[in-house]
């Protein structure tokens, strides 16, 4: 009877503990997933807090921020900054640059590399091939800007019938798997995908740079795990990774 109380007790004192672990809920954008994925283990055993981090397109958090979601810490492209703090969603001023990253081409390792220096060689290159995917413009930022290039580019409707837009994630894992031809995101989501191989950014005049920032949401206030996180990707440990996945520090 007493070792069956025992175990019960220490069944509830375990319980408890785990039910007051610090966590914190981190949304992310899915471009700084390579470097955030390396930083994440080092800032849980410096702040000995554990996070909780998710990575999606920019479109989609937004709409999960619209349906009441509440992370402690929001990480975005800094072109959405201004519409989060105007409708509450995260503390006003907190924003943060973590870097910046423009949008390439990429295409299975080991095929030939496409001319993609000039807006024209672009066109051909698009034309000439037998399938394009790229991340829905409708949930990220590469997408929407993509489908914008095509528009300008004239080719929108030639190239419709032989594009796969991507949902989540690395768009370009197809293209490594040799199913489709040709691949566009932003670059620090290229880099990391085996068997996949960056062509180049897009020309100069077609190209998005987006800077990603880390937000404290508007539940954090104060707290001090989410300042220290918003603090530790600043650090010049945390901008080396960043630099390393592709992106360009600020």
């Amino acid at each position: 009877m007493f070792q069956k109380t025992l175990s019960m007790f220490l069944l509830l004192v375990t319980m408890s503990f785990a039910s007051h672990a610090k966590e914190l809920v981190v949304w992310s954008a899915g471009a700084v997933k390579p470097a955030l994925e390396e930083l994440v283990p080092a800032f849980e055993k410096q702040a000995d807090v554990s996070l909780k981090v998710d990575y999606a397109p920019v479109g989609v958090w937004m709409r999960r921020l619209a349906d009441g979601g509440q992370p402690d810490v929001l990480i975005l492209s800094a072109d959405v900054v201004n519409d989060v703090e105007s409708k509450g969603w995260a503390v006003a001023g907190s924003a943060q640059p973590l870097g910046s990253v423009g949008v390439g081409v990429a295409v299975k390792q080991g095929t030939a590399m496409p001319d993609v220096s000039t807006p024209e060689a672009l066109r051909q290159t698009l034309l000439r091939a037998k399938s394009i995917t790229y991340m829905d413009p409708q949930k990220g930022t590469s997408g929407k800007h993509f489908a914008s290039v095509l528009a300008q580019l004239g080719i929108a409707e030639q190239v419709k019938a032989k594009t796969t837009l991507g949902d989540v994630g690395y768009v370009l894992e197809p293209v490594a798997r040799g199913e489709i031809e040709l691949g566009i995101q932003q670059i620090t989501e290229i880099l990391p995908v085996q068997g996949a191989v960056l062509v180049g950014p897009l020309p100069a005049s077609l190209q998005k740079v987006t800077t990603y920032v880390v937000m404290l949401g508007a539940k954090a206030g104060d707290n001090k795990d989410a300042l220290a996180l918003r603090r530790f990707l600043q650090t010049p440990q945390a901008v080396q990774m960043f630099k390393l996945k592709g992106f360009s520090p600020m």
